[in-house]
């Protein structure tokens, strides 16, 4: 691969977590012999929950803020940030579900105010792109005032290991840009945004035309404007994706109810990439999202990776030197693979990470070229159907695992020595 190119990962399953939090006002009654009982805390919770949504839904900011314990002075000015900053995005969708109250231990209130830890779902779906929602996770606190509940904290979780993951709007005013097949949600100065917007527009043609229809051919980019700000995002320290590009989230699976992806661009690397390399790494992430149905536990990665780059090598008219330059020094060293890249060669701490997917480049080419391009995709379909990975090639290739290791080793010295 040449040197400006750097290296993508997609992101582990399921690394979204609700950022923003629940704002609305619920007016609790006092409780004689002729009145109803106070709902319980998990009644209250819910309730509160439901108004809250419809507040961001209706733009209304004031059921949006309503709802914070106003004794939590930073906590309100925090809110007051998120729903300015979240004012932009498109939504057609944002519901919440209770999972449980008590979700994490909360030492007594000092003033003996009565309170609750609540673990939440949140689902949301951007107008005109997700067909399935966004599902992450908050952990949230609310206080009794009175007969009113209250959301007092989102952070205090994170003692008992239990926090609410960072959100794009959690960091700053989310600007929005659109494509002709994209939707860049983003940190970034707008120029920066068009320009993220037109990488993927290029992007997504090729990948319909490479693997075909069955995906929305749409793409969603979140566009953070710091190394840092991705990693709260993914939840991860920002060493575990310094030099990263870009990745892609969500939930591996083949069927229809998939929770949606986000390719999520890391600026600082991104930024240091050529014209060329910014097109492959975002067909390469788009590849993913087109496949991501057709992915799940049984698929190797160096299937779905070599997938991906070859989809985003395929017009390149680049040699295999060019694209594999760490797989052909090995070569010339007398170095030759002895078999497949596994999953933990695509770790970001492996020593020969950049082989592994410079081999899984190399492997699917063979089957496109030796096969078809059809049979490539096909094979990738079939895979996640079920079977061991040898049967599936006996059906798909006409010859085992073993055998087509061994005319991957061929193609290795053929077209690297």
């Amino acid at each position: 691969m040449a040197a400006v190119l750097v290296r993508r990962f997609r992101a582990a399953a399921g690394m979204w977590a609700a950022g923003l939090a629940v704002l609305a006002a619920l007016a609790g009654g006092c409780t004689s012999a002729a009145a109803p009982a106070a709902p319980s805390a998990g009644t209250a919770v819910r309730q509160v929950l439901d108004r809250h949504a419809a507040a961001v839904l209706h733009h209304d900011r004031a059921a949006f803020l309503a709802g914070v314990d106003p004794q939590a002075r930073t906590f309100l000015a925090a809110q007051q940030r998120v729903f300015a900053d979240l004012a932009d995005v498109p939504l057609a969708a944002w519901s919440y579900t209770l999972v449980r109250t008590g979700a994490f231990p909360l030492p007594p209130a000092a003033d003996g105010t009565p309170h609750t830890a609540a673990e939440v779902q949140l689902r949301y779906r951007l107008a005109g792109y997700d067909t399935q929602p966004v599902v992450s996770t908050a952990y949230l606190t609310f206080a009794r005032h009175g007969g009113t509940w209250y959301l007092a904290a989102d952070d205090e979780g994170a003692p008992s290991g239990r926090h609410t993951a960072v959100q794009l709007w959690d960091q700053g005013p989310v600007r929005v840009v659109r494509g002709a097949h994209s939707i860049v949600l983003g940190l970034a100065p707008d120029a920066v945004l068009r320009g993220y917007a037109a990488d993927a527009d290029r992007a997504v043609p090729e990948v319909s035309h490479a693997w075909g229809s069955g995906w929305p051919g749409k793409v969603v980019i979140e566009a953070p404007a710091s190394l840092d700000q991705m990693a709260a995002l993914l939840d991860a320290a920002p060493n575990a994706y310094q030099g990263i590009a870009a990745v892609t989230t969500g939930e591996l699976g083949r069927n229809a109810q998939a929770p949606a992806d986000r390719v999520i661009v890391n600026p600082a690397a991104f930024g240091e990439l050529s014209d060329f390399g910014r097109q492959v790494v975002l067909t390469h992430e788009t590849t993913h999202v087109a496949s991501r149905l057709a992915t799940n536990g049984r698929t190797p990665l160096w299937l779905s990776e070599g997938l991906a780059d070859w989809v985003a090598y395929r017009d390149s008219g680049r040699t295999a030197r060019q694209i594999a330059p760490e797989l052909a020094a090995d070569v010339a060293a007398g170095r030759v693979p002895t078999a497949l890249p596994t999953a933990a060669d695509f770790r970001p701490t492996a020593k020969n990470i950049a082989q592994a997917y410079e081999g899984g480049w190399l492997a699917c080419r063979l089957i496109a070229d030796q096969w078809s391009p059809d049979t490539l995709t096909a094979f990738y379909r079939a895979v996640a159907k079920g079977g061991s990975l040898d049967s599936v090639m006996r059906n798909s290739l006409g010859l085992g695992l073993a055998d087509f290791t061994a005319r991957w080793r061929d193609e290795i010295r053929g077209e690297l020595a």
